[in-house]
């Protein structure tokens, strides 16, 4: 794991661990030089007197020049360490949110957003964090083969202690990676879970409040929060363990090496500054032995955010061939819509489009959304698709646009599958505008040609025009700034049709060749919608055009009515001629108008049945 981390980035890991290997040799120096110094300035004082004052300076100037050698390693391990989880952290994040836009809409389907947010930030963070204390771990590994190698160069009685002491580390330090294993990679799952919940609860603000269920979402949420501290606390416990015993271990070598190194000097083996120097090294390892119990505690943790950040990478990007470049917008609406053929299309929503299914899972049966659709639309052309809930009139929108793949037959535009089309071909010829629209909270300008305009320029005069088809252009125009009027979150500053109208506006400034719209004009009132779709009609004859749509002025705009029941094709004609022979159409058509109606008063139900017979 640390090792694909460290070749995103391997200059910054270079220079830490160069750091961190000039502190951990100016420690062990440190040791030699105090052993020097007491050998050559403090026993000799004790037995003859004062020494020399250019002893005693070059004493100073050693233990000076360690201490500097030891801040120098410090500084660069520190900043380049620093550097290192930065970069690091970036490029994960960069990594995982690129993918989120190259995997197929089942993806996201079957992903909570509190997932999606925890991969591309806890996830990340735990991964790329995990790696500062490393270079470190490096330079006390260092620090411990060379005092080894001291011991065992100075005196193999010595070395013993060494010896027993750095297996017996180890053998600790697997132990607790075994058993934290489990409640780390918990914890950094239920991180997830909470952030999921929180997403949800903050998402559904307008729900919770509006059906009085604020104590349901702090239970619910607070269940979440209570199983990620039990599992942070189960880890805590296990580290604090583990962290007690590396601090035993160094004490213990001072105590073992106190009376043999005694006995080693009596016998004249070993000198009292040789035996100083190995006490101070071992009392100078319980700060190092401990960050290495860091590292090691974090691993657990690390690992299963990487593992998560990994899943991410590895699930497989939208099979459609990718064509790298800008989008194309044709200049003007003029030339040919796009010719749309759908033979014999079956879908069924499976394991794989579900929310929460695990990638992998066994398929869940489910009843066809659509079954054996055929369907074909001339350029230029405009279809209504008309049904009951649950009809497949949505699901056959998300197929045409190329979200998802039917699992039988066959969509072409101009005669090519959908599937052989690449991801940017494809979102050149085709546009959706939905029943519920998604805005950034970004400018008006910025939501409608996703990206920042040129002043007065080919951008503007696009935006300008698709936002007046749409009928936003005369709102837009009474805002304080205009186009540059920043909306909230999810466009929560603009009504419901405003945030619609901005949506269909996107869509046609794309000039697409086919444009999907899902009811994309039911929160606009019925004046400001008659406008709307005269304007559609009149301007968008060289774009072929498939709605969905409940109300008759919405179906009158049509040149062709699709009426669509348990996700079959019952019947096509015009409006006139279903309503004819078709009475489950014109009982829909009819129950729609007159449910509308009545919020308006007897005159307006008297209006909608001649709408309905019109």
């Amino acid at each position: 794991m640390f090792a694909r981390m460290i070749r995103l980035h391997p200059r910054p890991f270079i220079i830490s661990v160069t750091g961190a290997s000039i502190f951990a040799l100016a420690t062990v120096g440190a040791a030699y030089v105090l052993g020097e110094v007491t050998d050559r300035v403090v026993v000799p004082h004790f037995e003859q007197g004062p020494v020399s004052t250019a002893t005693v300076v070059g004493a100073v100037a050693a233990i000076v020049g360690m201490g500097v050698l030891k801040a120098v390693g410090i500084v660069t391990r520190r900043l380049a360490a620093f550097v290192l989880v930065a970069n690091i952290g970036a490029t994960l994040r960069s990594k995982v949110a690129a993918h989120y836009q190259q995997v197929p809409y089942e993806y996201h389907q079957r992903t909570p957003t509190g997932e999606l947010l925890a991969h591309a930030g806890a996830d990340v963070d735990v991964s790329a964090e995990a790696l500062a204390p490393v270079p470190y771990s490096v330079g006390v590994l260092v620090i411990l083969t060379t005092t080894l190698g001291w011991l065992l160069a100075t005196d193999p009685y010595l070395a013993v202690v060494g010896l027993i002491v750095f297996p017996a580390l180890i053998g600790v330090n697997l132990a607790y990676q075994r058993a934290v294993e489990a409640p780390a990679e918990e914890a950094q799952e239920l991180i997830g879970t909470v952030s999921n919940v929180a997403h949800e609860s903050f998402e559904g603000a307008l729900v919770v409040k509006t059906l009085g269920a604020e104590q349901l979402e702090a239970d619910r949420f607070g269940a979440a929060a209570g199983a990620l501290r039990d599992a942070k606390i189960r880890e805590a416990v296990l580290r604090a363990n583990f962290e007690t015993s590396l601090d035993a271990f160094p004490a213990l070598a001072v105590i073992a090496l106190l009376p043999m190194g005694a006995w080693r000097v009596d016998t004249g083996a070993v000198t009292v500054g040789t035996l100083v120097s190995f006490v101070s090294l071992f009392t100078l390892l319980t700060w190092p032995l401990r960050l290495i119990g860091y590292v090691l505690s974090q691993i657990p943790g690390a690992v299963a955010g990487h593992d998560r950040v990994e899943a991410v990478l590895a699930e497989p990007p939208d099979p459609r061939p990718v064509r790298v470049g800008p989008h194309r917008h044709r200049q003007d609406l003029s030339g040919d819509g796009a010719r749309l053929d759908v033979d014999n299309v079956s879908f069924a929503f499976g394991s794989g489009f579900e929310p929460g299914a695990e990638p992998g899972a066994e398929p869940v049966s489910h009843e066809p959304a659509l079954k054996g659709v055929t369907l074909h639309v001339a350029p230029g052309r405009t279809v209504a698709l008309v049904g009951a809930t649950a009809s497949g009139k949505s699901t056959l929108l998300t197929l045409l646009a190329g979200l998802v793949d039917p699992q039988e037959g066959e969509i072409r535009l101009d005669g090519r599958p959908l599937a052989e089309l690449s991801v940017a071909e494809l979102r050149d010829e085709v546009a959706m505008a939905f029943q519920e629209p998604f805005l950034f909270g970004d400018a008006i300008a910025e939501n409608v040609l996703l990206g920042p305009p040129d002043d007065n320029g080919p951008d503007h005069d696009r935006m300008v025009a698709a936002a007046t088809l749409a009928g936003a252009h005369d709102f837009v125009a009474r805002l304080p700034s205009g186009y540059d009027t920043v909306v909230g979150e999810r466009g929560a500053t603009l009504s419901g049709g405003q945030r619609q109208r901005v949506a269909l506006a996107r869509a046609l400034a794309r000039r697409p060749r086919l444009l999907l719209l899902d009811d994309a004009t039911s929160s606009v009132d019925p004046t400001t919608e008659g406008r709307v779709l005269a304007a559609l009609s009149e301007h968008l004859t060289a774009t072929t055009t498939v709605i969905v749509a409940s109300r008759p002025s919405t179906i009158a705009m049509a040149d062709e009515v699709v009426y669509l029941d348990d996700g079959r094709v019952v019947d096509r004609g015009s409006h006139q001629d279903l309503l004819a022979r078709q009475r489950g159409y014109a009982r829909l058509v009819r129950a729609y108008e007159l449910d509308r109606a009545r919020h308006h008063g007897p005159a307006a139900e008297d209006e909608a049945e001649a709408e309905v017979a019109r």
